[in-house]
């Protein structure tokens, strides 16, 4: 069966509702059936996106007893995009950002994937660097999806970043984020002036504009960088 739903795009879709209450705690939701049929896909593709909506702990699943929205779903906690200037200048710091490179690009096949782009999509690819007291702070690479931000080519990046123009000027629904740590290669090393293989803090974020994917960007915190965040 033909569908433009990914089990991904589905599982926003379901989200959602279950974030505005389309969907009330223990109510039962619709069957697989009738969720495939609405979305004009196979069953397995819903049993897949619901499946990671019971693990985290959203939904409750039953054999035979249907499907129903958690009544205690589980705890987690929201994680902001913060304007990267503002963090900065809150250090009592001065910001600077260094635009390194912006072209339009096609994406590679990771980036295709992550974004859950089809085709030959044409993306703005932005390399640059925030600094705090002239000091490198954080090294970005970023991919645009155009289709959704446009305005973006026309934006003075040596003036605002990306980071900074994409916050104020194009909403997002949701996202997903990751931390890991790295081993700062050459290139890295002569960006943040320090010696090749030195461990750094990364952060790998991509936003989406409902079924529509707005950014995906890769940020590299200078070596030392320590993260605090509050949850309640």
């Amino acid at each position: 069966m033909a569908s433009s739903h990914s089990w991904q795009s589905i599982q926003r879709n379901v989200r959602r509702r279950l974030v505005d209450g389309v969907w009330q705690p223990g109510e039962l939701i619709p069957t697989e059936e009738q969720l495939a049929v609405e979305f004009n896909c196979a069953r397995a593709t819903i049993n897949r996106a619901l499946r990671g909506l019971a693990e985290a702990g959203l939904l409750d699943r039953r054999r035979k007893a249907g499907t129903r929205v958690a009544v205690e779903p589980t705890r987690y906690a929201k994680l902001e995009i913060n304007i990267i200037r503002l963090d900065v200048e809150r250090r009592g710091e001065v910001y600077r950002h260094a635009l390194i490179e912006r072209r339009r690009a096609i994406p590679t096949e990771l980036i295709r994937t992550r974004m859950n782009l089809k085709g030959d999509a044409n993306l703005l690819y932005i390399r640059g660097l925030h600094l705090a007291d002239e000091n490198p702070f954080i090294y970005e690479e970023r991919w645009v999806n155009l289709a959704v931000s446009p305005s973006l080519l026309k934006a003075d990046l040596n003036k605002i970043s990306a980071n900074e123009w994409l916050v104020r000027n194009t909403p997002f629904t949701n996202g997903d984020i990751s931390f890991s740590a790295t081993n700062i290669n050459s290139k890295e090393s002569v960006l943040f002036d320090t010696q090749e293989g030195s461990a750094a803090f990364v952060i790998d974020r991509t936003t989406w504009q409902d079924q529509q994917c707005v950014t995906s960007v890769r940020m590299i915190h200078r070596p030392g960088f320590r993260m605090r965040t509050e949850f309640s």
